[in-house]
């Protein structure tokens, strides 16, 4: 059984899906191996959480494929991670000798006619995106016996997650530059009329950056697979009308929670949310489990990020206040536009975190 425990308090719990302590907002630390619910911090981090569901035909197949040849195409080198939805390997393309990271579909899905379209439409959405702070998808796969697969370029990093547990509250000229990097790649899909719909630390990257030189780094969004056109589709819409409700409880904005139509600034909000966990290890709001969260963010206002951490600048101050609006209309209207206004007074000092920052994105 999976066990956190809080570093401050000192209280372990059980439950899997529990990230914060409730009693005092502090982040879980794992203190038992576990399934991992996600791919590992070097692996492409396109798991899934859903618990996984007793064997089916084909099964063994699916999450045995290490040291395989996938579809006359793959040799599969290793598996990274696996979840309820699917199982994710390393492997190297036969013909060209690259790395890539290949998510194979559940069998238990792949027999799911509703869930192979829900699988198509992300690929075909993905395949679209072409940003370096965007992982896409490279190709879509069916083998000879059945296996419907993704193919991911493999990214060599630590997951944003992992990294907070490991390195507490981040430094904040690091945590704007990769804030911006993460808005400039929403952007680009938001322009391609793509929401991500579950942004949370868990579906960033961090990898060296080659052209930034040695202990650069660069942030790169992924997961696309709640992505949803902005536009009116009413065969995305038959695929959401099951009401459960899509997304990552704590990062969820109030008008996802309320099962509201979505555009770019729902994806704003969830990456105020993450950009409040990454300064500070807690969330802006707080409650004893997922369902007071949510409730906390249609009836509170957030917590006052300075009471946690006294040295962030006022434009990110006043950046993140505007992202974690409850209605909509209040935020940014575009991704970029919050990324602006993180270094909002950058143009007032040619020194200091302002000046570094200016100097680094002009």
């Amino acid at each position: 059984m999976s066990e956190r425990r809080c570093p401050k308090c000192g209280s372990v719990y059980t439950d899997a899906g529990a990230r914060f302590c409730p009693k005092d907002g502090s982040m879980l630390v794992e203190i038992q191996a576990r399934k991992p619910a996600a791919p590992a911090s070097s692996g492409s981090g396109t798991g899934v959480r859903t618990p996984l569901p007793p064997g089916k035909a084909g099964l063994d197949r699916a999450s045995t494929l290490s040291n395989q040849i996938l579809d006359a195409r793959y040799q599969v080198l290793k598996k990274l991670g696996e979840g309820g939805m699917s199982y994710v390997y390393l492997a190297k393309e036969i013909s060209s000798d690259a790395t890539v990271a290949i998510k194979v579909l559940s069998p238990r899905l792949a027999s799911d006619k509703s869930s192979v379209e829900r699988l198509r439409r992300e690929a075909g959405l993905a395949m679209r995106l072409d940003h370096p702070n965007v992982c896409r998808i490279l190709r879509l796969g069916e083998s000879e016996d059945g296996l419907i697969y993704l193919v991911m370029p493999f990214l060599k990093g630590e997951l944003l997650s992992d990294r907070e547990v490991r390195g507490g509250p981040m430094e904040m000229t690091l945590g704007v530059t990769l804030l911006k990097q993460m808005c400039a790649g929403l952007h680009h899909a938001h322009e391609l009329q793509i929401i991500h719909r579950d942004l949370k630390p868990e579906n960033v990257m961090l990898v060296p950056d080659e052209d930034g030189g040695a202990g650069v780094e660069r942030a790169v969004v992924m997961d696309f697979g709640l992505a949803k056109e902005r536009r009116a589709d009413p065969a995305i819409a038959k695929l959401t009308a099951t009401g459960i409700i899509l997304g990552t409880p704590e990062f969820m904005s109030p008008e996802q929670i309320r099962g509201k139509p979505l555009d770019a600034r729902s994806d704003i909000y969830a990456l105020g949310i993450v950009a409040f966990e990454m300064f500070t290890g807690k969330l802006p709001f707080q409650g004893r489990n997922a369902q007071e969260m949510m409730i906390a963010r249609l009836r509170s206002q957030p917590i006052a990020i300075r009471t946690l951490r006294p040295d962030i600048p006022d434009a990110v101050e006043k950046a993140l206040t505007k992202a974690l609006q409850t209605n909509p209309d209040d935020r940014f209207t575009t991704a970029l536009e919050f990324g602006d206004a993180l270094t909002g007074g950058a143009s007032e000092s040619s020194g200091g975190f302002f000046g570094k920052l200016k100097e680094k994105f002009s």
